[in-house]
């Protein structure tokens, strides 16, 4: 098991006030759902390490996410916790290719996110082209600094 900066509190409390940072300021113009794969990312370490502290303040985040972006509130958290509980252990039987597995599971974060998306509110083009832009925003910023 590889250890990534989402292990560290620190960085990761950091990442949360940068990430509601950058939500607060992009939902003016278009990014509704900015760095939300790299928050289920954290909210994935901290579920599996039992870093109870952290996991409260990445419900926060959520929850601050949610209210920026019209969403239900606690929506993206029970989604979280639905694919940990029964979608990541699935994935982790069947592939085999562990350096892409966090690509993987915030691919299907972001598939969840469209579903909810649709079920919640009107799904357009431009839409469905933002959260392709925050799902490849998320992919990168993953690459490159976890």
């Amino acid at each position: 098991m590889t250890q990534n900066n989402l292990y560290n509190p620190i960085f990761l409390f950091t990442l949360l006030i940068f990430i509601i940072t950058i939500n607060t300021i992009s939902s003016i113009h278009f990014m509704m759902i900015l760095l939300a794969g790299i928050l289920f990312m954290g909210f994935s370490v901290c579920l599996k390490n039992k870093y109870l502290y952290s996991l409260f303040f990445i419900i926060l985040t959520f929850i601050f996410i949610e209210i920026n972006a019209g969403l239900k509130p606690l929506s993206l958290t029970l989604l979280s916790l639905f694919l940990y509980i029964f979608v990541i252990p699935l994935i982790n039987r069947v592939v085999s290719l562990h350096k892409f597995d966090d690509y993987i599971f915030i691919l299907l974060f972001y598939v969840g996110i469209i579903i909810i998306w649709s079920i919640s509110m009107d799904m357009t083009f431009d839409i469905f082209t933002t959260i392709l832009i925050n799902l490849i925003i998320d992919l990168l910023f993953f690459g490159v600094f976890f």
